[in-house]
């Protein structure tokens, strides 16, 4: 009789084993599969004027500015997740001109292309990369322009595409959470895709 208990108590533990192993098995396939499908590039875009052109995601929509700027800001093309507005405004005959977006929404993007006005010294402080080939510095903070609209990051990029003293081109990316890494490959993918020339 003990004999019998035994044996059969151990096809059931035997049979407990294999079932939990096969459901480990699917919920590993499954969690695999959520993996891949979070890791999966996004659809993208190409912008192209003038001079300026790059990827970007598909649902980062690009606005081309179309106004006239101001003096020291020129602005080439927003790209945003959001609807943006015209960031200029005149009276009295001086225009001044902030952030097309008022409030960046939760994981929202918004990037800025501009040219300077003035001819530049030299580069600022920041890190050294280059963009397209070209001499620029990057500045990564938690604050900077971008703050005053909610976001949690700013990725600020100077370019020199012409040797100095000459204009800079200036890029900007505003980033909230969630998603901020996620965002921020998204922005280096840009930069790295971009191409510049003069006109």
């Amino acid at each position: 009789m003990d004999a019998r208990l035994r044996s059969r108590r151990f096809i059931l533990c035997a049979a407990g084993i294999v079932a939990t192993a096969a459901l480990a098995s699917a919920c590993g396939g499954s969690g695999g599969g959520t993996a891949n499908a979070a890791s999966t590039p996004p659809q993208l875009d190409t912008y192209q004027s003038g001079g300026l052109s790059f990827r970007h995601p598909a649902a980062w929509t690009a606005y081309p500015y179309h106004g006239a700027g101001e003096l020291h800001y020129r602005p080439i093309v927003y790209l945003s997740t959001q609807p943006v507005d015209d960031p200029c405004s005149t009276h009295a005959m001086v225009t001044s001109c902030g952030l097309p977006v008022r409030r960046l929404a939760p994981g929202g993007v918004l990037a800025i292309w501009q040219e300077s006005g003035i001819p530049a010294v030299r580069l600022g402080l920041g890190e050294r990369v280059r963009v397209d080939g070209h001499p620029a510095t990057r500045v990564v903070t938690s604050s900077g322009a971008c703050k005053k609209i909610g976001a949690d990051r700013t990725i600020q990029v100077a370019i020199e595409t012409s040797p100095t003293p000459s204009p800079l081109t200036y890029f900007t990316a505003c980033l909230r959470g969630p998603n901020l890494a996620q965002n921020a490959r998204r922005v280096d993918a840009l930069l790295a895709s971009t191409r510049l020339s003069s006109e």
